[in-house]
């Protein structure tokens, strides 16, 4: 169980290095997510796990299941999905103002070049009291 185990987690910490790595930010997303649940699988499994005991030390009990592991996952899982949130906000609101997903937002890919005229339009330029055009700020 425990080669299953750090098989698992080397799969998709690999997965997650792999899609995090894309100049897409859908497969970023994707990735971070994997790495998050990599880390929660590992931080579970380090914490020795045991079927069928109390969480906290019963003094009837023999054993007991430490409850150290159970927090931090449940910690981890918070986190992670209010990153995921924040990050597919973030990469709407890039597509949205750049016209593209790609991470860096500059270049548009091979298939891409055909919807340039369907991308939405950049911020028009306003004239200036002087009657030069200037660009508003961002």
């Amino acid at each position: 169980m425990e080669i299953l185990m750090a098989l698992v987690i080397g799969v998709m910490t690999g997965a997650g290095v792999y899609l995090t790595l894309r100049a897409r930010t859908f497969p970023v997303v994707i990735g971070l997510t994997l790495l998050a649940y990599a880390v929660n699988v590992f931080l579970f499994s380090m914490g020795r796990l045991t079927i069928g005991l109390p969480a906290v030390i019963d003094p009837e009990q023999a054993g007991y299941a430490d409850p150290l592991p159970q927090a931090l996952v449940l910690t981890a899982i918070v986190i992670a999905f209010g990153m995921t949130a924040f990050l597919i906000v973030l990469a709407l609101k890039a597509r949205a103002e750049m016209g593209n997903d790609h991470v860096d937002g500059l270049h548009l890919a091979q298939d891409e070049y055909s919807l340039k005229d369907t991308l939405p339009p950049k911020s028009p330029k306003r004239a200036s009291s002087s009657g030069a055009t200037e660009q508003e700020a961002p």
